[in-house]
């Protein structure tokens, strides 16, 4: 809903009012009295008309102004420091797993109990780079 939506509502409106004081001044000209002047189809036709248009350009304003706060919003996010933000998910970093706790591998077989191990290695890796190098 773009400003071309919106003038060709207002220009719409124009008319419609236009073409209805026109019929106004013509049931005037014969000296129909008002009471009469309200049942007839064509003005109640018009008058619908404008109701319908008035309706669509309360529309289109409420969308301007929920755009305006939006971009003010996003301005704001924008020019606000990451940590100041509120609300959303925020990313907190996951804890180290503790020493002594693995998780299990499908297929693969109980480590050796963490004393064994050193450095993340057990004794048996660690030993068999040596024997290579010295042989």
């Amino acid at each position: 809903m773009g400003l071309r939506w919106k003038q060709m509502q207002l220009r719409q409106k124009a008319y419609v009012e236009q073409k209805l004081q026109n019929r106004l001044s013509f049931l005037s000209g014969k000296k129909i009295e008002a009471p009469k002047i309200d049942k007839d189809p064509l003005v109640r036709k018009l008058q619908a008309n404008i109701r319908a248009l008035n309706h669509r350009l309360r529309l289109i304003a409420d969308h301007e102004k929920r755009t305006e706060e939006m971009a003010k919003i996003k301005a704001d996010r924008a020019a606000a420091p990451p940590k100041e933000q509120e609300g959303g998910k925020v990313k907190k970093p996951k804890k180290a797993p503790e020493e002594g706790k693995e998780k299990k591998i499908k297929g693969e077989k109980k480590a050796a109990p963490p004393k064994a191990q050193e450095g993340g290695k057990s004794q048996k890796a660690a030993e068999a780079p040596v024997k290579s190098i010295q042989e």
